[in-house]
């Protein structure tokens, strides 16, 4: 979600030269991006040795600029520790001093989309951004990655089908609707004419995904698991390959979001004010209740309701428009 705001800056300084950070796992969402000149990437877990030696090899060059996206420990200290001439973060407690513009994360109490929040980085360069901001940007996959996904289509006999994807994973408890609703909402949806169900999800995922697989009926349509088995550039050919992507507040919602694929959003602790599929067509499924937003630390009811009691009717009634 940070794309948008690297497309704002190269717009208004296309002769800039922009270098980005990235942890490795994520690298591969940046490169290729036509408003990125350099990209940086840092292992997830970077012992102290090798954090000093990377920020040395940083500090070989003087930046006009440093914006810290992100906010974290680590970004922090990078932020901190380069040769910028001019930082810009967030106004965080006990970091802000590190930063020559601030830029808070609320206005006047109000959530700010976090799209907006890092065009607001931006502005706080002097940088004019124009309204509503540009899209998200995810590079294409690759031949090789294409040629892959060409070949799931074709040995499952997708082509002509209306595939949906459905995110079974979620980063955390709070955000997990639970086994039982995917396999009911899989199944229902297996069952529709004319559509195919594709799971998609992480590597710790594949064992669910395999499960919700196993309970379809004969009658429906047979269900392609693809948990664990694509990388995110070829996840998101799989999703831009489809007609519908259902899934949690997560990072393939918003891989979705930069595809011209609809959404069905299921949003729980978090809120679409904050996190909503940014410039994407999408409906967005949530519970009002007092204890959302919540810091998913600990659930008060301890049913994670606001994401529980969202229906399987209430989900395939969204989907209506769509399929």
């Amino acid at each position: 979600m940070t794309t948008p705001a690297v497309a704002a800056i190269k717009r208004a300084l296309p002769r800039a030269s922009l270098t980005y950070v990235i942890e490795e796992p994520f690298r591969a969402l940046v490169e290729g991006n036509p408003d990125i000149d350099r990209v940086i990437a840092i292992p997830a877990k970077q012992g102290a040795a090798d954090f000093v030696r990377f920020v040395r090899g940083l500090r070989r060059e003087t930046y006009d600029a440093v914006i810290d996206f992100h906010g974290g420990p680590r970004a922090s200290r990078i932020a901190w520790l380069s040769r910028g001439k001019f930082k810009v973060g967030y106004r965080l407690k006990y970091k802000g001093w590190i930063y020559d513009a601030r830029v808070p994360r609320t206005a006047a109490g109000a959530p700010i989309h976090s799209v907006e929040n890092h065009l607001n980085l931006v502005r706080a360069l002097g940088i004019t951004v124009e309204e509503p901001g540009p899209p998200l940007y995810v590079p294409e996959a690759k031949a090789a990655e294409k040629k892959r996904v060409e070949k799931i289509w074709r040995e499952n006999k997708l082509g002509g089908a209306k595939v949906i994807v459905l995110h079974v994973g979620a980063g955390n408890e709070f955000r997990d609707w639970g086994e039982a609703n995917l396999t009911a909402l899989a199944g229902r949806l297996a069952a529709t004419p004319g559509v195919r169900v594709v799971l998609a999800g992480a590597e710790r995922d594949r064992a669910r995904a395999e499960r919700i697989a196993g309970t379809i009926p004969r009658s429906a349509s047979p269900i392609v698991w693809l948990a664990g088995h694509l990388n995110l550039t070829e996840l998101r050919e799989v999703i831009a390959r489809a007609a519908l992507f259902i899934g949690p507040d997560s990072g393939p919602m918003h891989l979705a979001a930069s595809t011209r694929t609809p959404i069905v959003a299921l949003f729980g602790p978090t809120l679409p004010a904050h996190f909503a599929p940014w410039r994407a067509e999408a409906t967005i499924v949530a519970k009002e209740l007092d204890c959302r937003p919540c810091k998913q630390r600990e659930c008060i009811t301890h049913d994670f309701r606001c994401l529980r009691t969202i229906t399987v009717d209430e989900i395939i009634a969204a989907t209506q428009k769509y399929v």
